[in-house]
């Protein structure tokens, strides 16, 4: 993850409004989507949506370090668009969030592939599982934002896939009721706080 940040962040030119100290940035709940599609039957994907989403990482100009990078998915806060559907993914052929109410991503390494483009390898836990996972990564813009406190932010999108069946969530699998793979993406605005 650092290696990526950095290489992104490089390409750019920040001016004055970013301090040479090393700085915490959130990502911003307003503009952060979690979102997922997996496979019903064969027929088509059905989509779900996390709407309580938080994480932090700090991230220093200079040494283009970054570091204490969090990212928690809080699981109650699911939405499929269906009331029925919501209960059966919530319980514990799914998701389980009356044991686990969240889901952890913690990066730990990058890889860029572009001047604004590269990989993200974190470990993400769901179901009380870790398993190694891998984003690819868009920088969509950094800059200072036009609105409000003026903070300089970093506009991101990420997309990974997974195996769900790798954390111990094997309902419809085997009888292909549900797809065992679930295609994740991720669109977020990352505040520099001050």
């Amino acid at each position: 993850m650092r290696i990526l940040i950095s290489t992104l962040l490089a390409a750019l030119t920040f001016g004055s409004s970013v301090s040479a100290d090393p700085a915490r940035f959130e990502l911003d709940p307003e503009h952060t989507t979690v979102f997922f599609t997996v496979d019903h039957i064969g027929y088509a994907g059905t989509l779900g949506i996390f709407g309580t989403v938080s994480g932090e990482f700090v991230y220093d100009t200079d040494t283009q370090d970054l570091s204490a990078v969090d990212v928690r998915i809080d699981a109650t806060s699911l939405n499929t668009f269906n009331d029925a559907r919501d209960g059966h993914v919530k319980g514990k052929d799914f998701l389980d969030v009356s044991n686990h109410p969240e889901i952890t991503f913690v990066a730990t390494e990058g890889t860029p592939t572009g001047e604004t483009t590269g990989t993200v390898t974190g470990d993400l836990t769901i179901l009380g599982q870790s398993q190694p996972v891998t984003l690819d990564v868009t920088l969509n813009k950094a800059a200072e934002y036009p609105f409000g406190h003026k903070r300089f932010v970093l506009g991101l999108s990420l997309e990974t896939s997974i195996q769900r069946s790798d954390f111990g969530m094997t309902y419809g699998v085997e009888n292909g009721l549900v797809g065992d793979t679930v295609h994740i993406r991720i669109e977020t605005e990352a505040m520099r706080m001050e």
